[in-house]
């Protein structure tokens, strides 16, 4: 079975590898999806999303790939078992739950698996790191130990 685990990852953070750990213990093998997202503006360019997120990974089970386009073309492409989001509080609960009658519109046979994140990573976000590094602070607690120096190394 195969999940797959899509997002911006700009930065992947400590609540991202959280989600990404359990979703190992529930499919065969996980695909995490970088996504392009030229709407969103990000920080880092695709190809270094993708390299930062790999440097998180050692599981022979998990692969990261880019991408563009629509999610549910992807899905179809990789013949997806699961879709697996994070959720951190009930605003992206019933973001996700709305999204998730759109995905059954398109592939009626897709389980979404919404996962909470751990209690402490529950207010961590990408562009809350983002802000913290942009002024100064220090953001090793919220990104795993391989992103936090590429992340600096990045930003100079």
């Amino acid at each position: 079975m195969l999940a797959v685990f899509p997002g911006t990852f700009d930065p992947f953070t400590r609540g991202h590898m959280d989600i990404l750990q359990r979703a190992v213990k529930i499919a065969d093998d996980v695909v995490v999806a970088v996504c392009e997202s030229p709407s969103k503006h990000t920080l880092f360019s695709l190809e270094q999303r993708v390299e930062m997120v790999k440097k998180c990974n050692d599981n022979p089970h998990v692969r990261v790939i880019g991408f563009s386009g629509l999610l549910t073309d992807l899905l179809k492409e990789l013949h997806a078992d699961f879709l697996i989001r994070g959720i951190r509080n009930t605003i992206d609960f019933e973001y996700e739950l709305s999204l998730t009658a759109m995905y059954r519109d398109f592939l009626p046979n897709l389980e979404v698996i919404m996962l909470p994140t751990e209690h402490k990573y529950s207010y961590v976000s990408s562009t809350l790191v983002r802000e913290i590094h942009k002024h100064g602070g220090d953001i090793s607690s919220y990104v795993p130990d391989r992103i936090a120096p590429y992340f600096n190394k990045h930003l100079k």
